[in-house]
């Protein structure tokens, strides 16, 4: 798929999504990023969508209207109207088509993590799909199925969650170590019969529960684990047949440093032949993608890349770095006046678009203080 179109869908008026191998997406809350994403992540894997539904006994017969509420969350149904549409590579993808139950594919296409993965972690364990409430989105349910199926199956009898050997390259962990866990591993612990994941001291006996877990690091374990799932310890790149994966707001959160380590993660992502697509409200995430747009115009190598992200030259590091020089980014702006997307892949500060010139609102505040004291240093300078 190389497009996707939504037309009339709660508050997008019309949104044109023209994949590069990332595609970042922009705009205020509630503009419809979260939706499009969801939509995307239906019309790739209708199939798998309803067999989990129909694996734990989710039984729509059909409507479209209860589908949504289902597959969206509780009241979301009112977002599609009589004129509203989706549109595949410019082919109609009608509500019926989606909400029909059809022969499953072979398998998952697409992965979302979404923005509420925090709900994933129940007293620090992955809730299974049924712990939800039948009007909890179906992203927020699959993806805490996945982690529970993570840490059930494939790390079982392994007490070390983080580092561990063989997930990750030993670059990333190391930043990892540093930035978000600070100097703690991750465990898996026993409490009485109860599993849990503790965070623990190198040397010290003494374990932190995931209620005195800092606020970053709540949110970005769910999402470790997410990627994962996405980066198995094999040969093989790649889980499955997967091929999309969709992030939502990863910086939440996290310190400036931590953000820097989970773009080389998403880098990472790109680099093992993902299609990749992020929504985001930190313009930390658009001044890499326009910092990598240039370094690639200039003709830069993989070193300057590694540099701007403080990570270390090593050979694994720079085959990441070049295979993602090579890559086509995206960034789409969800207007809020116009309900409609922009592209403003260019990133152009001196743009006459004002969407693109102050990178969908996310350098605007930037902008205004840099006036401001500009103003008030030429005042204070003609006073004087």
């Amino acid at each position: 798929m190389k497009s996707l179109t939504l037309e009339n869908i709660g508050p997008i008026k019309r949104a044109d999504l023209r994949f590069g191998d990332l595609t970042v997406l922009v705009g205020p809350q509630a503009t419809g990023k979260s939706i499009a994403l969801q939509f995307l992540k239906l019309v790739v894997d209708k199939g798998q969508v309803h067999q989990q539904l129909g694996k734990y006994g989710v039984d729509l017969g059909g409507d479209w209207g209860d589908f949504l509420s289902v597959y969206l969350g509780e009241g979301m149904n009112h977002i599609w109207r009589s004129e509203s549409r989706i549109s595949k590579d410019g082919a109609n993808v009608g509500i019926d088509q989606l909400v029909r139950k059809s022969k499953p594919k072979a398998s998952e296409e697409a992965f979302l993590v979404p923005a509420q993965r925090v709900l994933a972690l129940r007293n620090g364990w992955p809730r299974p799909f049924t712990d939800y409430a039948s009007g909890d989105p179906f992203a927020v349910r699959d993806f805490s199925e996945k982690l529970r199926e993570l840490v059930e199956q494939e790390v079982v009898g392994k007490t070390k969650l983080f580092p561990q050997k063989g997930r990750l390259k030993r670059e990333l962990r190391d930043m990892l170590a540093q930035h978000v866990f600070g100097g703690f591993g991750l465990q898996v612990h026993k409490l009485l019969s109860q599993k849990r994941l503790v965070l623990s001291e190198s040397g010290s006996e003494s374990s932190l529960p995931y209620m005195v877990w800092s606020a970053g690091q709540r949110e970005f374990v769910p999402l470790l684990l997410g990627l994962y799932w996405l980066m198995p310890p094999t040969q093989s790149p790649r889980r499955g047949h997967i091929e999309w994966v969709m992030l939502e707001e990863i910086e939440m959160g996290l310190h400036p440093r931590a953000i820097n380590v989970v773009l080389l993660m998403v880098l990472e992502l790109l680099s093992r032949g993902y299609r990749v697509c992020v929504s985001t409200h930190s313009p930390q995430v658009l001044e890499a993608v326009w910092a990598i747009e240039r370094l690639r115009e200039a003709k830069a190598g993989a070193d300057q890349l590694l540099d701007l992200f403080g990570a270390r030259h090593t050979h694994p590091m720079r085959v990441l770095a070049e295979k993602v020089l090579e890559k086509k980014l995206k960034v789409y702006y969800f207007d809020r006046k116009s309900n409609e997307t922009r592209d403003i892949s260019g990133l152009d500060p001196d743009a006459a678009e004002f969407a693109e010139a102050s990178w969908g609102g996310l350098a605007e505040f930037s902008a205004a203080a840099n006036d401001a004291v500009a103003k008030a240093v030429s005042n204070s300078g003609a006073a004087s």
